[in-house]
């Protein structure tokens, strides 16, 4: 299957030795960027001149620490200076002024600026989201002291220099071709594909011991990097690298871990007037959610069920619409796991969880005791696709609606079937779709057989244990079980 990856996929293959090689992770890069610079320094055979490839880390990769050395060689040095960042940029409505921001370096636009020439030679690449990746050089535009308003300025201890940007490379030194993905994934058998995409996040599909449940169940997690507002529950043992995919594999996501979270760094900024997580990302994840306070219980919860119900926010008079999905993660007791979904499995759930309204609009649970503790054995060690690259593929399916077309036609709706049931199980078995089988154009393109046992079913498993948890926490719900989606009697087996 390695020739065929390779063959398929070419430059967009990697080889990862996560195994035996303790050099990323004491670098403590995220997999795109790992992937990134392995592409960029490994040779056909997939070796590599770590003295080199450190070199370069070292150079355009600084630390938040190193920045105020970066603003002494600017600004004090007058260097211009390469390196690596995640940027945003800003139009002033007003002024017409372009500025950008480095968001992981406390740079905001108010001291920065970006020239006609650079904007006309890089606007392309900045529009294209929120937040870009890229090789950024930096300069620094002095105040002007024949400016009269800066003399003004300057005898109130205003500083008018800016800090110019004067060169943008994109981060994905290639052009995503989707209709290209979706051809290749046709020469690949669903077993081979599943182990494909568990090398592409970094793991080694021969570690499960050909455990097809288990790797599923893993694969799982990436349903939200695919599909737009899936919002999921997990809840796991400890060790079985939650925090990591959510976390470090794509770049499209975002990963909270304990701490505070309030509705203004969620959804809306009043004060600040800048939208939140929701608005810059494909998915949230609360993870160890137990560990997470709120702080307005009241607010965040009807700040939720909104938008987990229809992607809109509404703050104040201000109003947003987000395409986000919420996933919380969070650990789980032996005893509970035992029960296997049938016991009260959100009693340790933060109090703003604690209403069924709010848990109904979740749309699948994971039972992530059904996924293996994190050993080396599961590690990568070989060639795999290119993290960066896939996850970039998966956030552009994002946008593609024939697969729900395709689930349309496929899925028998029962009458009288709940909404939220029928959008749930329909939204998941989309997204399992997308991942598993991303070739299929029109519903003549998948068995009854295979879209059944890979999409209807286990999404319907997901919705059944949502559904069950809801008639712990609410006798309303008691006894009322997901209604049966079935694929329609007159498809094709």
């Amino acid at each position: 299957m390695i020739d065929k990856l390779r063959n398929c996929f070419d430059e967009m293959v990697v080889y990862k030795d996560l195994k035996k090689s303790n050099l990323f992770s004491t670098l403590s890069l995220p997999s795109f960027m790992r992937d990134w610079l392995l592409k960029k320094f490994e040779d056909e055979n997939g070796t590599f001149n770590a003295d080199e490839l450190i070199r370069f880390i070292r150079t355009y990769l600084p630390r938040k620490d190193d920045w105020t050395a970066i603003k002494n060689r600017v600004i004090i040095e007058n260097e211009r200076v390469k390196f690596l960042a995640k940027v945003s940029v800003d139009i002033d409505i007003k002024t017409g002024e372009i500025s950008f921001a480095l968001p992981d370096f406390g740079l905001s636009g108010k001291d920065t600026v970006i020239e006609g020439n650079v904007w006309d030679s890089c606007k392309d690449d900045l529009v294209r989201g929120r937040e870009t990746w890229g090789m950024i050089e930096i300069g620094y535009r002095p105040p002007d002291d024949n400016d009269y308003n800066y003399s003004l300025n300057k005898a109130k201890g205003t500083n008018r220099g800016k800090i110019m940007l004067t060169g943008f490379k994109s981060f994905c030194p290639y052009k995503i071709d989707v209709e290209f993905y979706k051809d290749a994934r046709s020469a690949f058998s669903t077993s081979e594909w599943i182990d494909v995409v568990l090398g592409a996040v970094d793991y080694n599909a021969e570690g499960y011991l050909g455990d097809e449940e288990k790797k599923l169940t893993m694969l799982t997690r990436l349903l939200p990097f695919v599909e737009k507002r899936l919002n999921l529950i997990e809840l796991a043992p400890k060790g079985t690298g939650k925090s990591y995919l959510f976390g470090r594999v794509s770049r499209f996501g975002w990963l909270s871990s304990g701490g505070v979270m309030s509705r203004a760094k969620m959804f809306y900024d009043i004060s600040k007037r800048t939208e939140g997580l929701v608005a810059g990302n494909d998915f949230i994840t609360l993870d160890e959610v137990q560990t997470i306070s709120f702080t307005d219980v009241d607010e965040m919860r009807a700040a939720l069920k909104g938008y987990l119900e229809s992607g809109v926010f509404t703050v104040g008079n201000y109003e947003g619409v987000a395409e986000a999905g919420v996933i919380l993660c969070g650990n789980i007791k032996h005893k509970t796991m035992e029960a296997d979904g049938y016991s009260n499995m959100f009693k340790e759930l933060p109090t703003v969880f604690h209403e069924s309204a709010l848990i109904e609009r979740f749309h699948g649970f994971i039972k992530g005791w059904n996924i293996p503790r994190m050993n080396d054995d599961l590690k990568i060690s070989g060639w795999a696709m290119n993290s960066e690259y896939f996850c970039s593929i998966l956030h552009e399916l994002r946008n593609d609606m024939s697969y729900r077309a395709v689930v349309d036609e496929l899925i028998e709706v029962p009458e009288a079937a709940d909404t939220r049931d029928t959008e749930a199980v329909k939204r998941i078995a989309t997204a399992y779709l997308k991942l598993l089988f991303p070739n299929v154009r029109e519903h003549g393109d998948i068995t009854a057989r295979e879209f059944k046992i890979y999409c209807l079913d286990r999404a319907n498993k997901m919705r059944d244990t949502i559904r069950y948890q809801l008639g712990i926490l609410d006798e309303e719900y008691r006894g009322k079980d997901i209604p049966v989606f079935s694929v329609k009697t007159d498809y094709p087996k």
